[in-house]
């Protein structure tokens, strides 16, 4: 067989370099891949034995919102007064404990309904707050989507709960439950009331805009939403002996 006739039936040499340097660049790119997603496992694990010393969304508002009459200091679930969990619990994932970080129900259920809003978990909102940072974007999202389910495999929902309520906003600036409680109602965390733990709790969705009034109509909600996902055993996973 002349030498051409070869080259066409084995795909020539040029064909066979271009495949060969295809099958490289995608066993980098899952070398790379997997080293990314191990060090993200390793991240959850750390977080899971120490507490996230800062995080991105805290660094960038300290300097813009400028000093507060009290300061962030990290507070154990066991030193907040069980009001407090069951009250975030109940504002922004009142079935954190039957879902595996994704509440597929409700996303079905924005879907369906063609709402604009989100259908976030408490343990995706703690992904964003600890590794990543605020706003919209897709690959914000695919990390958050990442994140989610190896943080429900290495935390307990006790500890998913202490996170949050330590890295979250409760007003401009004010950072974390025991910042919260001192700022907003001049008491420590494990002091609150219910009426206050529901106020708290009520202005996370928009914490810049939103200030913690224990009457409001969202507070109340809240409020009667913790004493039923008490009374209903959807606080169980993350109560703890407390009560």
């Amino acid at each position: 067989m002349p030498p051409a006739t070869m080259h066409a039936a084995d795909g020539g040499p040029a064909p066979r370099r271009r495949r060969s340097l295809l099958r490289r660049a995608w066993r980098g790119l899952r070398w790379l891949a997997w080293r990314f997603a191990a060090l993200m496992l390793a991240m959850v694990v750390l977080f899971w034995m120490v507490n996230p010393p800062t995080t991105w969304t805290i660094m960038t508002e300290a300097g813009a919102t400028g000093p507060h009459d009290a300061t962030r200091r990290w507070t154990r679930a066991d030193d907040i007064a069980p009001v407090m969990l069951r009250s975030v619990v109940a504002a922004e994932d009142a079935n954190f404990c039957s879902h595996w970080g994704f509440d597929m129900a409700e996303i079905r259920r924005v879907i369906a309904r063609g709402e604009n809003r989100g259908a976030s978990t408490l343990t995706q909102q703690t992904a964003k707050n600890v590794y990543l940072w605020q706003g919209r974007s897709w690959v914000r999202k695919a990390l958050e989507t990442l994140y989610t389910p190896m943080i429900e495999a290495v935390w307990s929902k006790r500890r998913i709960v202490e996170v949050y309520l330590n890295v979250a906003e409760f007003g401009p600036g004010v950072f974390g439950i025991h910042a919260a409680a001192a700022h907003h109602f001049g008491t420590t965390p494990d002091r609150l009331t219910a009426g206050q733990a529901a106020a708290l709790a009520a202005v996370l969705p928009a914490p810049k805009t939103r200030d913690p009034r224990p009457r409001s109509a969202r507070a109340r909600a809240i409020a009667d939403g913790a004493e039923t996902i008490r009374r209903d055993g959807r606080a169980a996973c993350f109560q703890g002996g407390g009560g």
